[in-house]
């Protein structure tokens, strides 16, 4: 953008969904001069992008250590992941829930280098699914989304992604509790260098927009 500023920002899907439209949205309503852009993309690749300056700050969930040397981070809340599929889906009428069921059905998995695929297989591991033998690995919100509306497949994927789609009644949640995969998710900046005005404006719409999601949840 010639002549005005912009913002660049890293967000994960996690929060592209519903924090940071609402962020910008309120961004937007103070500095309409500043072009915000907002890119999405894995963990890793975010922070390398955040390191180089490409990008002004990150939003999405907490790193492993050894990435975060020189960034610093922020937290804003916790997320857990969950299970979710069709309204209507045989799982559905499962009572009580047996998590072992799952083996039956096409997984939708977070990829490899995805931030919440450790905690995925610590959580199916701890609850005796050693490997699921039907999955497809995607990061892609489209593709989850689409693909668990018209099969019977189940996906594991971060609840704030699809909390709207639940709430519609497009999708629906299995009554697992995954307390143990949660998450933090915050604000990741370079620490040796002072965000611009620009910038710090953002983060500060950013956390008002993490406290509102809560109470939206």
């Amino acid at each position: 953008a010639k002549g005005g500023m912009a913002i660049k920002v890293g967000a994960l899907p996690t929060v592209s969904t519903r924090v940071m439209p609402q962020a910008v949205h309120l961004f937007k309503q103070d500095n309409t001069g500043t072009v915000v852009r907002v890119v999405t993309g894995e963990n890793s690749v975010l922070l390398s992008q955040l390191r180089t300056g490409d990008l002004d700050l990150v939003v999405g969930r907490l790193a492993d250590p050894e990435l975060m040397t020189g960034l610093s981070f922020e937290h804003l809340y916790s997320e857990r992941v969950s299970f979710i599929v069709r309204p209507g889906h045989p799982l559905l009428k499962v009572k009580p829930f047996n998590l072992a069921k799952l083996a039956g059905y096409t997984v939708l998995m977070p990829t490899e280098g995805s931030i919440i695929r450790p905690m995925v297989d610590r959580f199916l591991i701890a609850h005796g699914i050693g490997s699921l033998p039907d999955q497809i690995e995607t990061v892609s919100m489209a593709f989850g989304r689409r693909y668990t509306r018209m099969s019977d497949a189940v996906w594991l994927i971060s609840r704030g992604v699809v909390a709207e789609d639940l709430e519609e009644g497009v999708l629906a949640e299995l009554p697992i509790a995954t307390d143990a995969a949660t998450g933090p998710v915050g604000l990741t900046t370079r620490a040796d260098i002072p965000p611009s005005l620009p910038a710090v404006m953002l983060m500060q719409t950013i956390r008002e927009a993490a406290r509102t999601k809560d109470k939206a949840a």
